[in-house]
């Protein structure tokens, strides 16, 4: 059974996944897959074709904010990258998924598996919620970046209202509500299913 875990930026979704895997879940982390496939030799020769050559650094390391001012306000070129990332990740994850058959179920973990549609693949979604101003703080002390521009990260989630309704499972990490009792209960849900 493949289940999806998101949340919004600093939502606490990796802290989740690590308590998850204490309980001998699987879990595949899209986002950091997404990164390194920028390093593949295909992907590579499709992005400079597109972006130029100096949207590489070095040896397969992509200059990020070179291609976010690329990919400001522009769709099509948000949408060239997207098509390149999301088929190669989705293929990386049904090639790891095989790897882990014997798993009761494993995580999908991604940012944005609403917002892509993705959730429709999954046999079920959890999602992380967080109060937007703890996320914020947590962001800026976590990236040492300025609130703008984490604001400008979260303009491109959904806002959790959006996303609640399509969740299966909802984590209140809020910081008063204790995270292991909720994941607990879910685990166990999840393990009940047919």
């Amino acid at each position: 059974m493949k289940v999806g875990i998101t949340g919004s930026i600093g939502s606490g979704k990796t802290l989740v996944c690590d308590i998850f895997k204490q309980l001998g879940v699987p879990v595949f982390n899209a986002d950091k897959e997404a990164k390194m496939i920028f390093g593949e030799t295909e992907i590579v020769r499709q992005m400079t074709a597109r972006f130029g050559e100096d949207i590489y650094v070095d040896k397969g390391m992509i200059d990020r904010k070179l291609l976010a001012s690329k990919l400001f306000g522009n769709q099509q070129a948000i949408d060239f990258v997207n098509g390149l990332v999301h088929p190669t990740v989705r293929k990386k994850f049904e090639n790891w998924s095989a790897s882990v058959a014997d798993a009761d179920y494993l995580l999908y973990e991604a940012a944005i598996i609403f917002e892509t549609g993705y959730y429709k693949q999954l046999n079920a979604t959890i999602l992380v919620t967080a109060p937007e101003k703890l996320r914020l703080k947590r962001v800026t002390e976590r990236d040492q970046v300025d609130e703008e521009a984490v604001m400008k990260r979260m303009e491109h989630q959904w806002p959790d209202e959006k996303k609640i309704p399509l969740a299966d499972y909802v984590i209140n990490n809020d910081g008063d509500n204790l995270l292991i009792p909720q994941v607990l209960a879910i685990h166990e849900k999840i393990l009940a299913l047919p």
